[in-house]
């Protein structure tokens, strides 16, 4: 008897162990993401009149961008892109180039657009359902592409998977549609 609740008492320890481990690991892995997002954050309310923050989105495209969604002084809905670049430093010891991401911060780079200032993402979707009915939006988010404040939309259409562009502003369609290659 004393045997079984010794076994059980040793099982859940381990449990225990192993969830912690898991959690350890889950921070480990998302340290990097989580101070890029807060760089964002930070740059967008040093450069915009964003207050608060309700929605933020990582965009890789061309580049990295962060898009912060939140209110302005007047709890007006407010957009804000913050680019990255690349920073490379040189480790003495080893001769390698590590890398990280750093906020783009050279003039005109980060950008804010109050919502009425272009399409919500329901104007959005109606637009892109009245011209392609027949896809299955996969995502719809917020992003740059070619210099250009855009949703992104990543949807499938039959056996394809493919991507489209439309310009914030006015839902103009900028590109082509680019087809990922059947798997």
């Amino acid at each position: 008897m004393k045997n079984k609740k010794n076994i059980i008492l040793l099982a859940i320890a381990i449990f225990i162990v192993i969830l912690f481990g898991l959690y350890r690991y889950y921070i480990y892995t998302m340290q990097d993401q989580w101070s890029e997002e807060e760089m964002a954050i930070a740059a967008a309310k040093q450069h915009s009149d964003l207050i608060k923050v309700t929605r933020t989105e990582k965009s890789v495209w061309d580049n990295v961008v962060w898009v912060i969604e939140g209110k302005d002084k007047d709890d007006r809905s407010l957009f804000v892109w913050v680019p990255f670049t690349i920073a490379y430093k040189d480790d003495e010891t080893s001769g390698a180039k590590d890398s990280e991401y750093k906020v783009d911060e050279t003039s005109g780079a980060i950008h804010s657009e109050l919502l009425e200032n272009g399409l919500s993402e329901s104007q959005i979707k109606a637009k892109i359902l009245n011209e392609l009915p027949n896809i299955k939006e996969i995502r719809l988010q917020l992003g740059l592409f070619n210099g250009n404040n855009v949703w992104q939309l990543f949807y499938r259409e039959q056996d394809h998977y493919y991507y489209r562009f439309y310009k914030f502003s006015d839902g103009t369609q900028l590109g082509e549609q680019y087809t990922l290659p059947n798997r």
